[in-house]
C-alpha cells in the first residue's frame, strides 16, 4: 500500500477531536473532522466522565470521514477506566481521576505493599489517581472486566476486548520488566484474576466495526487498529527528532516531561525522584514525570469567564519575570476550583507578592511551568544518563509562544515547538506503519520534521536568575 487515509480519535482531558490523516510517500496531511469539549459531570458528589457523550462525538466524527478509510485508532488520557459486568455492559460512568475518592488511598496501599515492591514492579510515578489506587477505592462486586478508556471505546466499536500496552503501563499493575500484568500485585491487592483483559501492542489489528456502528457511520468493514492509546505515547511517536539526544515535553492539560529510553530505570534514586517508566512505541520506555501543566492556566481562564487569551499572554509577556512563583505540582492545584485564589495564597506562603492582575497570575503560572520543565528535564538526564541537546515541545502548549520562550531560557537549551496535533499525528502514523505505508519510528519522525510547521526558540541567557528561582522553590539545580 503506497498511500491511505486513516482516522484518529484523540481524546484529551479537556477536549477531543476526530482527525483524518492521509499518508503517502513524503507527505502526511491532517484534516479535522470534529472537535468537541470534554466536560466532566459531578453527580451525587462524584466527578464522572461523560463517556456516552464522548462516544457519540466519536461516531459523529467518523460519520464525517471520507469513504475508503484504511482504519481508525483511538487514544486518550491515561489511568481512568470503565467496568463491565459479566454480560459486557458498562456498570457506570467512569470516575474522573480528579475525583476525591482516592484521597488517602495511595498512602494506605504504599504502607501495605511497600514502595520498593510497587516501584520495582511497575516503575511508575507515585500519583494518587493511578489506576491501582482507584481500584483500591472502587466497588468491584459486579465487575467482570476493566477496560481503560481507549479500550472501552474500541470495545464499543468492535465488540473485541483487550488492553493496549502503552496505556496499560500507566495503571501501576503492569510489570515494566517483562510487559505483562503483575499477577503478584493483583493477588496482594485481592483483585480478581480475570479483571484485566489480554494485552495487545500498538499496530495490532483489533477488529472491524460492528454492524450497528457501520450503519450509523457509513463505514462498513472499517478496521480498528491499536495505536499508542495513551495519548502521550502517540505524541512522543510524532516528536520530530533528528537525533537521539532529545528531551520532550508533551504539553497540554498536563506536561509530560522526559526522555526516550530502551530500558526502564528502576534505581532507588529514580524512585525517590518519583520518575515514571511508561511504555512507548516499538518497546521504547517513556522515562518522564508528570507536571501539572496548563491545567493551572485553563482553570484560571474558566474562573475569569474565558477572557481573550492571546491578549492576556501578550500582556503577561510584559510583566517582569520570576517575581511570583508556585510549585505547579503541589496537590492543592489538582482539583477543580478557584485557581487564581489558590495561586495567590500559594505565592503568599512562599514569600512572593500575590498577583495583583490577571496578567501577573498568567506570568506566575508560565514562569513556574518553565521552572518545572527545567528541573524535570535535568533530573531525567541525570538519572537516565541520557544527554539532551534539544527539547521538543509538542501538543497544544506549543502554540503558547511565551511558554516556549520561557522554557528555552529556563532550560538553557533550544526548544523546537510543534507539531500542535502531535498525538493525532502519532496515532495516524502508527496506523500507517501497521498497514505498510511507512517504515519504522525514525521514518515517521523524519516525515513529521519534513512536513509539519515547527518553530525554534533559542535560550536568551539569564541562567543565574533561573537558578536562583529554582533554589527558592527547592528545585534541584
Amino acid at each position: 500500500m503506497s498511500e491511505a487515509t486513516f482516522a484518529a480519535v484523540d481524546l484529551g482531558a479537556s477536549s477531543g477531536r476526530v482527525m483524518a490523516g492521509r499518508v503517502r510517500p513524503g507527505s502526511v496531511e491532517l484534516t479535522e473532522l470534529r472537535r468537541f469539549a470534554n466536560r466532566p459531570v459531578r453527580v451525587g458528589g462524584t466527578l464522572h466522565w461523560d463517556i456516552l457523550g464522548l462516544y457519540g462525538n466519536v461516531l459523529d466524527g467518523l460519520r464525517a470521514a471520507p469513504p475508503g478509510l484504511a482504519s481508525v485508532g483511538v487514544d486518550s488520557w491515561a489511568v481512568d477506566y470503565g467496568l463491565l459486568d459479566a454480560d459486557g455492559r458498562l456498570i457506570g460512568n467512569p470516575v474522573h481521576y480528579r475525583d476525591s475518592r482516592t484521597d488517602g488511598v495511595m498512602e494506605r496501599v504504599r504502607a501495605e505493599l511497600g514502595d520498593d515492591l510497587l516501584y520495582r514492579t511497575s516503575g511508575l510515578q507515585f500519583l494518587p489517581f493511578n489506576t491501582i489506587y482507584q481500584l483500591a477505592a472502587d466497588d468491584l462486586s459486579r465487575a467482570a472486566t476493566l477496560l481503560l478508556i481507549p479500550d472501552l471505546l474500541a470495545y464499543w466499536l468492535t465488540g473485541e476486548i483487550g488492553a493496549e500496552r502503552t496505556n496499560a503501563s500507566t495503571t501501576g499493575l503492569l510489570d515494566v520488566r517483562d510487559g505483562t500484568w503483575s499477577r503478584g500485585l493483583l493477588a496482594k491487592l485481592d483483585l480478581p484474576a480475570g479483571l484485566l483483559p489480554p494485552l495487545r501492542n500498538p499496530g495490532e489489528a483489533i477488529g472491524t466495526v460492528r454492524a450497528d456502528v457501520a450503519a450509523e457511520t457509513g463505514h462498513a468493514g472499517l478496521r480498528v487498529t491499536a495505536v499508542g492509546s495513551h495519548d502521550t505515547a502517540s505524541a512522543v511517536a510524532a516528536v520530530p527528532a533528528t537525533t537521539g539526544r532529545f528531551g520532550y515535553i508533551s504539553c497540554g492539560t498536563w506536561s509530560l516531561v522526559g526522555v526516550e529510553l530502551d530500558a526502564p530505570v528502576l534505581t532507588e534514586a529514580s524512585r525517590e525522584a518519583n520518575f515514571t517508566n511508561e511504555g512507548g512505541i516499538d518497546g521504547t520506555v517513556r522515562y518522564l514525570r508528570n507536571v501539572m501543566g496548563l491545567w493551572l492556566l485553563q482553570e484560571c481562564l474558566r474562573a475569569w469567564g474565558g477572557p481573550d487569551l492571546p491578549a492576556l499572554l501578550a500582556e503577561a509577556a510584559r510583566v517582569p519575570g520570576l517575581r511570583r512563583l508556585v510549585d505547579p505540582d503541589d496537590p492543592e492545584f489538582l482539583p477543580p476550583g478557584d485557581m487564581p485564589a489558590r495561586i495567590a495564597a500559594h505565592c503568599r506562603r512562599r514569600g512572593f507578592p500575590e498577583p495583583a492582575t490577571r496578567a501577573e497570575t498568567v506570568r506566575c503560572v508560565l514562569d513556574s511551568l518553565a521552572l518545572a520543565h527545567r528541573a524535570t528535564l535535568r533530573q531525567a538526564a541525570r538519572l537516565s544518563g541520557r544527554e539532551i541537546d534539544v527539547v521538543h515541545l509538542v501538543g497544544g502548549g506549543s502554540r503558547n509562544d511565551l511558554l516556549c520562550r520561557l522554557t528555552a531560557d529556563a532550560c538553557g537549551l533550544p526548544v523546537v515547538a510543534g507539531p500542535v496535533e502531535a498525538t493525532a499525528l502519532g496515532n495516524v502514523l502508527t496506523q500507517a506503519r501497521a498497514h505498510g505505508v511507512l517504515g519504522g519510528l525514525a521514518e515517521s519522525r523524519a516525515l513529521v520534521a519534513a512536513t509539519q510547521p515547527l518553530r525554534r526558540w533559542e535560550p536568551s541567557g539569564g541562567e543565574s536568575a533561573w537558578a536562583a528561582a529554582a533554589a527558592h522553590l527547592g528545585l534541584q539545580p
